[in-house]
C-alpha cells in the first residue's frame, strides 16, 4: 500500500465535496487486504479527511475478521462502517440479522449493511435490523427492485431515518429506476477515477448532460465492464492510471484491464467532453 498516494487521492476527491468516504471497501479491494491493512488505511482516510466528512471503513467476511475490523475502524476514528457479505456460506434464514448483531456488538459504530452476494437481506432481516441502533442503512446491490420497495416500506414504518443506497455496480445506470421507488442516493465507483464525469450526472450543469453521459459514457462503460468478472474494480484502477495517479494493479484473483486501456481512454475522453459543454 502507498501510504502517499492515497493520502493525496483522497485529499483531491474532497475538493468535489463527496457526502462521505468510503475507505477499503468494493473499489478499495477490501477482499485482498489484511486486518492491519484496512486498519491502516483507516487511519489515514480519517487523518486526510481531517473532519471534513464522515469516513466509513469497510468491513465484513468471515465473522472474526469483521469483528477485529469494526473495533480497528473505531480506533482510528472513522465515523461508521459498510458491512460487507460474510465469507463463502449462504446465510440461513435469520443469519444474515444474526451476523449483523454479532459485528455490531464488536464496535460502538453505525453500519450501512451491503445487501449482496451472500449477504443478501431477507424481509424478515429487514424488518428485525431497522430498530437496531447501531443499522444507519442498506446499500443495495442486487437490484430487485420490488424487494428495495419493500425494504423501504419497512424503514418507513419504523420511524427510523435509515439511509437506502442504490449500490448496483455503475450504479449511475440503475438512478432513474431506484429513484422512482423513492431511493435516489447511490454509490458511485466512477467518483474514483473520474470524478468529474461522476459529479456532472449528479448535478449536470445543463439540460441534456445527464441524458448524453448515459448514452455516451456509462452505458458504454457497463458493456465493457461486463466482458469480464471483475472489472468493476480493475478498470477503476486502468482508468486511475490515464489520470496519472499511480494506482497499481489488481490484487489476486483479479487481474489487470491494460488490454482494454485504449477504449476506457476513449469512453473517458468522450465523458470529459460532454462535461465541457459537448452534449448531443
Amino acid at each position: 500500500m502507498d501510504a502517499v498516494a492515497l493520502e493525496a487521492h483522497i485529499e483531491n476527491r474532497l475538493a468535489w465535496e463527496p457526502s462521505a468516504v468510503v475507505a477499503a471497501s468494493g473499489a478499495g479491494e477490501f477482499h485482498a487486504m489484511s486486518q492491519d491493512e484496512v486498519a491502516a488505511v483507516a487511519r489515514i482516510a480519517v487523518s486526510a479527511v481531517a473532519g471534513r466528512h464522515p469516513v466509513l471503513v469497510g468491513c465484513g467476511g468471515p465473522l472474526g475478521n469483521a469483528r477485529i475490523v469494526a473495533r480497528a475502524a473505531q480506533e482510528a476514528g472513522a465515523q461508521g462502517l459498510l458491512l460487507m457479505p460474510p465469507y463463502l456460506v449462504e446465510p440461513m434464514p435469520g443469519g444474515m440479522a444474526a451476523y449483523v448483531r454479532a459485528v455490531a456488538a464488536s464496535s460502538e459504530l453505525p453500519m450501512i449493511v451491503y445487501h449482496r452476494g451472500h449477504g443478501t437481506l431477507s424481509v424478515d432481516d429487514v424488518r428485525e435490523l431497522v430498530h437496531d441502533p447501531l443499522v444507519a442503512g442498506i446499500k443495495d446491490g442486487v437490484g430487485d427492485l420490488a424487494l428495495a420497495r419493500r425494504f423501504a416500506e419497512l424503514v418507513r414504518e419504523s420511524g427510523r431515518e435509515l439511509l437506502l443506497l442504490n449500490g448496483m455496480p455503475t450504479a449511475e445506470v440503475h438512478h432513474a429506476a431506484y429513484a422512482e421507488i423513492g431511493i435516489d442516493r447511490y454509490s458511485s465507483a466512477v467518483f474514483t477515477m473520474a470524478p468529474e464525469i461522476a459529479m456532472g450526472f449528479h448535478s449536470p450543469s445543463e439540460p441534456g448532460m445527464r441524458d448524453a453521459l448515459l448514452r455516451e459514457f456509462f452505458e458504454p462503460f457497463v458493456r465493457l465492464r461486463s466482458e469480464a468478472p471483475g472489472l468493476a474494480v480493475a478498470l477503476v484502477k486502468t482508468g486511475l492510471r490515464l489520470r496519472g495517479e499511480d494506482a497499481g494493479v489488481p490484487r489476486p484473483p483479479l487481474r489487470d484491464a491494460e488490454r482494454m486501456r485504449h477504449r476506457l481512454a476513449e469512453l473517458l475522453e468522450r465523458g470529459t467532453a460532454i462535461i465541457r459543454g459537448g452534449t448531443r
